[in-house]
């Protein structure tokens, strides 16, 4: 008889409309919260020490950078608010945090999406000027510029994620879904509309980008830096960020594959659960991939952990002690 009443549980046992509740062995439980606790622990610390980085060191103060903060901030977001709830929701199968807060969730998810994108565009761009026309590339690629697209970005991607969201977040109760369930709901012109205008465009556009990039590394390679005015930092840079750009479609793409063959199926399926947490942990890939290539990262980084950023004028340390 216990085994029964364990069969079969309800999210909200008061509500005729409840979920199901799956129920999992306690070990299950044990390694599975483990796993979301050090995961989103993880993506904060990480991303944390490129925010506070950037923004505290004023060698750091450039362009470039400031699309990299971009980035680490929507990556904070998902490691802050995401990866936990989403968690949470994964593990227990139910969704206890009420339909309002369900649909800001919602909203956040596809912004901070929408506007991880929008940064990669961005400092593809900035990179290909970078690297073709570096005479004029203080010129043409300023802070305020760089901040106005940062800010017309996040704006953008906010006024889409209502468009796409608009029946799912004003009107939850038009939806076939059970009390306790957090879930778009799409029909599939929807998904592949979605698909195309946040993934499939501007992806075909950055990597055309890159292609662009990669020619002309390739024809300033058989030419002298000091003729071209490339200097070797500038193409480190376009080779981490391509790096940055590539593991992104690497861990989203297989999602959008099985999206697309599962269609709007009711369950959610091992496949889908697994790509999505291999895309949640891209969030925290970033500042790997910077600690591995940019010396910098790892100067500040020690600066931060050992608290030597408190001391007088520490934003002024230097974190290039040899420029090659």
């Amino acid at each position: 008889m216990e085994d029964n009443s364990q069969e079969i549980q309800y999210c909200f046992p008061n509500n005729n409309l409840s979920c199901f509740k799956e129920i999992k062995h306690e070990v299950e439980y044990v390694i599975l919260y483990m796993f979301i606790f050090l995961l989103s622990v993880f993506t904060v610390f990480l991303n944390l020490l490129v925010i506070i980085s950037i923004s505290h060191f004023k060698q750091l103060h450039t362009p470039t950078n400031l699309l990299s903060l971009s980035l680490a901030v929507a990556d904070l977001i998902v490691g802050l608010i995401v990866i936990p709830l989403m968690g949470i929701r994964f593990i227990e199968s139910c969704w206890y945090f009420g339909e309002t807060f369900c649909s800001l969730f919602l909203f956040i998810i596809f912004m901070v999406v929408t506007a991880s994108l929008g940064n990669l565009f961005f400092i593809s761009v900035d990179r290909y000027i970078a690297v073709s026309d570096p005479l004029r590339y203080a010129v043409r690629v300023t802070a305020d510029k760089v901040v106005f697209c940062i800010i017309i970005n996040w704006l953008c991607c906010g006024i889409y994620s209502v468009i796409i969201l608009h029946d799912t977040m004003f009107y939850p109760e038009a939806h076939d879904r059970c009390y306790g369930d957090c879930r778009v709901s799409f029909k599939f012109e929807h998904v592949v509309t979605d698909l195309i205008v946040t993934f499939v465009a501007p992806s075909s556009v950055i990597m055309s980008i890159y292609v662009k990039i990669f020619c002309v590394v390739k024809y300033q390679a058989k030419v002298v830096n000091s003729v071209t005015g490339v200097s070797r930092s500038q193409r480190k840079a376009g080779k981490t960020l391509g790096i940055v750009v590539a593991i992104f479609f690497m861990c989203w793409i297989p999602y959008y594959v099985v999206i697309l063959i599962e269609g709007n199926e009711s369950t959610e399926s091992v496949e889908l659960n697994v790509t999505c947490w291999i895309l949640y942990m891209n969030s925290c890939m970033n500042p790997l991939i910077y600690a591995l290539f940019y010396k910098w990262f790892r100067i500040s980084a020690i600066y931060i952990v050992t608290l030597k950023i408190f001391k007088p004028s520490s934003e002024y340390f230097s974190l290039f002690p040899e420029d090659k």
